[in-house]
């Protein structure tokens, strides 16, 4: 281990989701100081939302203990995970966190679709207040092999204490048994995720939509193509950040305004 971290472990599947006990789990025998705080419900595709926010209304967390973890403290919050991120580094379960692993999701978060994971959106969350963040999420099937993407997370976080503030790293594993797995690579995003929405109805003022299956192959080098094929991908992400200035369009704005005053 690169060295002891205090460590905020969330999701966005909500603390009964089967991936995430296997996931806090991991952080703690990796030796670091574990809180945990995921969404009390299942908060899928919420992104970095923070949900409604009002000065005369408290929010939500019950005190929960997690499968075989019981000095683990895990505090279950009435909002998305992003709001759970602000919370833990605003002190509210103890001293703030130096780190953020969110997931493990059920399903991969890969290519253009990571916009709406709430899952990614908790690690990018964590990078916009200052520290880094690692989203693991992998494939699915039966049976579901949780320890392998668990056991991955581990190095990914040790590679993340040394890394500047603001790092956010995605990590995408296949379901497969961890001696099963063809590697590690880094990869690209994928121009779609693993999931693609469509439209089932649109009438009487109400609109039906689903997720269903891609119906092309991804590029072996992006990150939904490497899990395809039986890698674990890796994919450093970046948050909001401001791209270089148009001078004609400010001179543009700018003739308005003039035109308005005259």
């Amino acid at each position: 281990m690169t060295k002891r971290m205090r460590v905020l472990v969330t999701n966005d599947d909500g603390i009964d989701s089967p991936g995430f006990a296997p996931l806090v789990a991991a952080v703690v025998s990796a030796g670091h100081d574990v809180v945990a705080a995921p969404p009390q419900t299942d908060m899928s595709g919420q992104s970095a939302a923070i949900g409604k926010l009002h000065v005369d209304r408290s929010i939500d967390v019950e005190e929960r203990q997690l499968p075989g973890l019981s000095g683990v403290p895990c505090h279950a919050v009435a909002g998305p995970p992003a709001l759970c991120v602000i919370a833990a580094h605003l002190g509210a379960f103890g001293p703030p966190p130096d780190l953020v692993v969110s997931g493990i999701n059920p399903g991969p978060n890969t290519g253009g679709a990571v916009l709406h994971s709430g899952t990614v959106g908790a690690a990018l969350t964590a990078a916009n207040f200052g520290f880094s963040g690692l989203a693991v999420s992998m494939g699915t099937g039966e049976p579901m092999h949780w320890e392998t993407a668990a056991e991955l997370s581990i190095p990914c976080l040790d590679w993340l204490a040394d890394q500047p503030a603001r790092t956010v790293l995605n990590l995408n594993a296949p379901n497969l048994p961890l001696d099963e797995v063809l590697g590690v690579r880094w990869g690209e995003l994928a121009t779609f995720g693993s999931v693609r929405t469509a439209l089932v109805e649109s009438q009487g003022g109400r609109l039906q939509m689903e997720f269903v299956g891609r119906r092309d192959e991804h590029p072996e080098d992006t990150d939904a193509g490497l899990v395809d094929r039986g890698y674990a991908a890796l994919t450093l992400l970046t948050g909001i950040l401001a791209a270089p200035p148009v001078p004609a369009l400010a001179e543009a704005v700018a003739g308005r305004l003039l035109r308005r005053s005259a």
